[in-house]
């Protein structure tokens, strides 16, 4: 169970980090969290569709590493394979609190540092520091909690541009039939993708709109994205050794 807590230097000025990338820490996921400001480096590696949370309805872009529940293609016994890590699943054990503060007499939010006591990173003999001797954050501390600044207003950002694609219509079911070297049959569904019939029909004040938002690029970005498939079935070939 997660324990979220305030991080300050007082209380926890031995913990450290661990960073190698293993599915003993919970790097077996199949997909993840990303945002628009991020696609440019996800596209370079992983598939980006969207998923529905089926609670809420809210769409959200992901970033694919597999094809069913704790598979990650991109781990391996020698760590994560690729050379970018979205930011999502790079951030942890840390995460974005809230807190009540009163300045000039006005209670306001103010965004603070959590860490997850509980996660399986988080320990007091191995790792990255937190803290340095006599006092101050390390740079890795810093770079978490840039990371987590970045994912803020990435995810704030990435309401408006989906909010912009389904009134545009942009978005579509995508499934995805695949027959593996063992000749097994496998099934992708659940998943949204750029509906480019509808793109092409956009009139070009909505595009000079998309287009200055810094959206037509990040929904071009996405389509690129979608040839990453061919390399998740190839190192799902490879894992079954065919």
């Amino acid at each position: 169970m997660a324990n979220h807590v305030l991080l300050n230097s007082t209380e926890h000025q031995n913990l450290k980090v661990i960073t190698e990338r293993e599915e003993k820490y919970g790097d077996n996921v199949w997909f993840t969290l990303t945002f628009p400001t991020e696609f440019r480096s996800v596209q370079a590696y992983y598939p980006i569709f969207f998923n529905k949370d089926s609670s809420t309805g809210q769409f959200y872009a992901v970033a694919l590493f597999g094809f069913q529940e704790n598979e990650n293609l991109f781990l391996s016994k020698n760590g994560w394979q690729t050379p970018y890590i979205p930011l999502s699943i790079a951030r942890q054990p840390f995460l974005i609190g809230v807190q009540k503060v009163v300045e000039d007499g006005e209670e306001k939010e103010q965004r603070v540092l959590h860490i997850d006591l509980e996660h399986p990173r988080v320990n007091q003999e191995k790792g990255e520091a937190l803290f340095l001797e006599f006092g101050g954050n390390t740079s890795y501390l810093d770079n978490a909690a840039d990371m987590l600044e970045t994912m803020h207003h990435g995810l704030i950002d990435s309401k408006l541009f989906i909010n912009l694609l389904i009134e545009h219509d942009l978005l579509e079911p995508f499934s995805l039939d695949m027959t593996l070297n063992d000749k097994s049959q496998n099934q992708m569904v659940g998943f949204y993708t750029i509906n480019e019939d509808k793109l092409k029909t956009l009139t070009p004040d909505i595009l000079a709109k998309l287009h200055e938002l810094g959206y037509l690029q990040a929904i071009y970005m996405t389509i690129a994205s979608q040839s990453n498939v061919r390399t998740l079935m190839n190192k799902k070939n490879e894992q079954l050794g065919l």
